[in-house]
């Protein structure tokens, strides 16, 4: 991803474009113009170096536009005179340097184009006024890539239909062509823009629109609260202050103390040594978290000490401004996430929903079922009163997420998103109530009891979210999952039992569940007693068990039928990679100790990746599986229209009404 940041770099150290085109085989048209640009930047160092000395910016307005309009962005500016990227900034405006927004010629030159799309170039004329409409400008959630993907889309486009149903102008800033928000007819008016303070402010300075919507792109929009509420920008729906206090660990631990919440012993960091004291005090293993981070960014699961500083390394340098967050990490906790829609005064959960698998495992990753499945009434019932009690205090007004651990019947807070999450659009088919468009009418100042919101309608059906992996097309990959996020999409199945739901979440996910043959296992011995009940639901549904020696040993003592197969270091042969090889496996259950090197695990993960063969990484979700197939055995699966799960309006249909 780096590439042509390292092209930049060879061209500044006079590597000769000839030579890099032998090297990279870039066309020579490309390095020229990229070292036009190296070029502009060596001259105007200099012209700052020189100026340094004196009083005043050390760049004149000609050498600034100059710079402007070769692509230079205020911070990389703020490099080359040894300031700060608002000093910049305020030389640019005071010299009147702004960008000119143009229209894309959607037309082609053959006619007038009359499509609102706009990007910015330092030419000196103009195109398309902003409108004196009353409007409303939306931050998207930028490039779709791993740990930001469609789902945050999804409420940016529902919340520009809800500004067009309150006769608000719809202004979309992104910077992803590829995404339904960018759609000609999605809003009113786009500005194909990087998602930075510096291109927001400038757009936002130009239209005007009474506020702008952070909370509904993700994470990319919402780092950006802090420079547009200092520039004077009015945030839309849940303030700044609260989203810091969620963010800023101390904070947020202060926030927890007062309402009497539980979380694990948690502790941060600035350097190794910090860490290696908090992680003494409190206890492998520990979760390495660093702050306004997406998708998990750089989070680990560390179980000594020999793994901390390659872990720290890691965390320190995705957000170096914040210090790292060092968590006590609950192993064989349940994890919960919850989705909530607040309007300041009352809030209304909008979803529970259970991971399947076990606490540790990102949320963007994990299976999730909604309703719960295994939590009883009583938990379910702190963790909504939990969830309100946050909400409440933080003053959120539209989505919020809160994650929690469950462990022997204690509830313990993870983390609070006051903004949407990836669950939103997930929650909004199972219940059938649009929440972000809820959530969008609210920061515009409506309250729950003008949208008829009492409260989220009791499903009587199953709603499973599944991730997809794109494990077959990044060769090596290991499929465990982890604190870090891997999934690039998700899918959902829908039925009235938790098998038909999940087996039509793994159908649509890709998995080809196999309904007979071998069953391989090999599972770390935290979990050998739990597999021997899944080894025996999978000989009571006619499968062949096969299993390692320590596995094996497992099940021999609970009386269950099994094949021994040698290791691939133990020399025996067939061993399990020639059974995949031969097509004679069909579904691996391989559950590995911690993080280790790549050994017999590694390889058995590898292969089922490369021959497609369906492969379970954790024990909740084998017990899910084998659940799945039981239903697969029992029933064929129906397929049902969406709205026949409720009725209009989101009010839920009884069980077995079609």
């Amino acid at each position: 991803a780096n590439r042509i940041l390292h092209v930049r770099d060879a061209l500044a150290a006079g590597i000769t474009p000839d030579e890099l085109h032998r090297l990279t085989r870039i066309d020579r048209w490309f390095l020229r113009q990229i070292g036009e640009i190296v070029a502009i930047e060596r001259a105007l160092r200099t012209a700052a170096g020189r100026a340094r000395t004196g009083k005043g910016f050390p760049l004149t307005p000609e050498a600034l536009r100059r710079a402007k309009r070769a692509g230079f962005s205020d911070i990389q500016i703020a490099r080359w005179t040894g300031g700060r990227a608002e000093e910049v900034a305020k030389a640019r405006r005071a010299a009147g340097i702004h960008p000119a927004f143009k229209m894309v010629d959607t037309c082609a030159a053959e006619f007038e184009a009359k499509t609102p799309y706009l990007y910015s170039t330092y030419e000196e004329t103009p195109e398309a006024p902003p409108t004196g409409r009353p409007k409303v400008a939306i931050l998207g959630s930028g490039p779709n890539r791993i740990g930001q993907g469609v789902e945050f889309d999804y409420c940016c486009v529902h919340a520009a239909y809800a500004l067009r149903e309150e006769n608000h102008e719809v202004i979309m800033i992104n910077c992803n062509p590829e995404t339904v928000s960018t759609d000609y007819d999605t809003s009113d008016r786009l500005y194909f823009e990087p998602l930075t303070a510096e291109d927001v402010i400038e757009i936002l300075d130009r239209e005007k629109p009474l506020g702008v919507i952070l909370q509904l792109g993700g994470q990319t929009p919402l780092k950006l609260a802090k420079p547009l509420a200092a520039h004077g920008v009015k945030i839309l729906g849940t303030s700044f202050d609260s989203i810091d206090i969620a963010e800023d660990r101390r904070r947020f631990e202060q926030l927890l103390r007062k309402l009497k919440l539980d979380r694990p012993q948690a502790g941060t960091a600035r350097s190794l040594k910090e860490a290696a004291s908090v992680a003494g005090k409190i206890g492998y293993p520990v979760l390495i978290r660093p702050s306004y981070v997406l998708g998990g960014r750089a989070m680990d699961i560390v179980y000594d000490r020999s793994q901390l500083e390659a872990s720290m390394t890691a965390a320190m340098l995705v957000s170096p401004e914040h210090p790292v967050l060092i968590d006590k990490f609950l192993e064989d906790a349940i994890e919960v996430d919850v989705d909530c829609v607040s309007d300041g005064k009352r809030v209304v959960i909008a979803g529970v929903m259970e991971h399947i698998e076990e606490a540790g495992i990102h949320s963007g990753d994990s299976a999730m079922v909604l309703p719960p499945h295994t939590l009883g009434k009583e938990i379910l019932d702190r963790i909504r009163a939990h969830t309100r009690d946050l909400a409440l205090a933080l003053k959120v007004k539209g989505l919020m997420n809160a994650q929690y651990a469950v462990k022997n019947e204690q509830v313990f807070v993870l983390e609070v998103n006051p903004r949407a999450s990836r669950t939103v659009p997930f929650i909004g088919k199972v219940t059938g109530i649009p929440w972000a468009k809820v959530a969008t009418k609210i920061m515009l100042g409506r309250s729950l009891d003008d949208l008829g919101i009492k409260n989220a309608p009791d499903v009587a059906h199953i709603g499973i979210k599944e991730s997809v992996f794109p494990f077959d097309r990044f060769q090596g990959a290991d499929i465990v999952l982890g604190p870090e996020m891997k999934s690039t999409g998700e899918v959902m199945g829908l039925d009235t039992t938790f098998g038909a739901a999940f087996a039509k979440s793994q159908q649509a996910a890709g998995q080809k569940l196999p309904r007979s043959g071998s069953v391989f296992l090999s599972v770390r011995n935290h979990d050998k007693r739990g597999v021997a009940v899944v080894a025996r639901q999978l000989v009571e549904l006619g499968f062949k068990v096969l299993a390692t020696e320590g596995t094996g040993r497992a099940l021999r003592q609970n009386n269950i039928a099994f094949t021994q197969v040698p290791k691939v270091h133990e020399g025996g042969r067939p061993n399990v990679l020639d059974l995949i090889k031969n097509g004679e496996i069909h579904l691996i259950i391989n559950i590995p100790q911690g993080k280790g090197p790549r050994n017999d695990t590694y390889t058995i993960r590898l292969a089922a990746v490369q021959h497609r063969i369906p492969c379970v990484t954790t024990l909740a979700g084998a017990q899910a599986l084998v659940s799945a197939l039981d239903s697969l055995r029992t029933r064929p699966l129906e397929v049902r229209p969406l709205q026949d799960y409720y009725r209009p309006g989101g009010a839920p249909l009884k069980a077995g009404v079609a």
